[in-house]
């Protein structure tokens, strides 16, 4: 069973990942075995599995761990973060994702969004067997709806060159920094830690994933397509504006205009163009700087929980993936 490379210095928390993808598969039963196949393929394509990893090591923090209840919230969490995987990649006309062609792409968009429909439902149906409330389901349920209308947010500013830095650290909070805090929340709550420790895996979820998303909007500028393994800056030809790209236009629009009108049409020599403008009024330098508060954060959060092997693994981590070329 294939993982990232990242895991194989930890293996307690590789082989937790492992049963975290197994527990997946379990829960997958459809009767078009073709349709079955396509979506444990996915499963097994080669991601990094960080929210489900953020998930287990989150369980830890509290008094009463358990094993099994861990793998099935780490498990929905990843499933949820697939289902979000497959819708983003529909509306972002995104062709390959983890250096394969997207679902829709070999399928058609019908396919695909409804592929990503049954993933939620498996979702809260691993979710299901070990909710402990109703409140617990509730929560879940809101923190979903406001990762979608951080979707619903992305998409009303597309092609909007007027988009400023809070409007994007809004949009990534629900986008991506949700799901993160989601993982450590509910890891956290899951093994019965305090209102406060529950508070604080909360925050660091939150820190996390701001870093981790401004980081992944600085690679599209600064990598190829083999290092990332996706196409670089496919968004800016969508029309998402991300941060490096949102300073450097500061007092500069003038000079982004000419490329940015012509939207999806941008060429590979606008492409390069519009890279050297981004670095030159130092779009990445100014990312680069404010990912690096959102990390010293969530890195200075991990240092108030409780100590033990979780707490050191956090750290360690949390370290790799925010100073990360991967």
């Amino acid at each position: 069973m294939r993982l990232h490379p990242m895991w194989e210095n930890y293996p307690a928390l590789q082989k937790d990942l492992q049963d975290v993808l197994i527990t997946i598969e379990k829960n997958i039963q459809i009767r078009d075995k073709n349709v079955e196949k396509n979506i444990k393929n996915l499963i097994h394509a080669g991601g990094k599995l960080l929210r489900p990893a953020y998930a287990l090591l989150s369980a830890q923090i509290g008094p009463d761990y358990d094993h099994d209840r861990a793998i099935s919230v780490a498990a929905a969490l990843e499933v949820l973060h697939m289902a979000t995987l497959i819708h983003d990649d529909v509306v972002d006309e995104s062709p390959i994702r983890r250096g394969e062609p997207t679902l829709h792409t070999l399928y058609g968009n019908n396919y695909a969004v409804y592929t990503g429909d049954y993933l939620f439902c498996v979702c809260f149906k691993i979710l299901s067997k070990y909710a402990d409330s109703m409140n617990d389901i509730e929560f879940n349920s809101k923190n979903i709806e406001k990762i979608l209308i951080g979707e619903l947010n992305q998409m009303r500013t597309r092609y909007q060159t007027s988009v400023t830095v809070r409007e994007y650290l809004t949009r990534i909070s629900g986008k991506t920094a949700q799901l993160f805090a989601l993982s450590c929340y509910s890891g956290a709550k899951s093994s019965q830690a305090s209102h406060a420790l529950v508070a604080k895996s909360w925050n660091l979820g939150h820190y996390l994933g701001m870093a981790f998303q401004i980081i992944d909007d600085v690679l599209d500028y600064t990598s190829t397509y083999t290092s990332l393994g996706k196409p670089v800056l496919n968004d800016v030809k969508q029309g998402v504006y991300s941060l490096p790209l949102i300073y450097a236009m500061q007092g500069h629009h003038a000079e982004f205009a000419p490329l940015l009108t012509k939207k999806a049409a941008l060429g590979q020599q606008d492409l390069i163009r519009l890279t050297d403008l981004v670095t030159h009024y130092q779009g990445v330098e100014q990312s680069f700087a404010l990912a690096s508060k959102y990390t010293k954060k969530a890195l200075k959060t991990i240092k108030q929980l409780p100590s033990g092997p979780h707490k050191d693994l956090l750290y360690e981590v949390t370290s790799q993936i925010l100073t990360r070329s991967i």
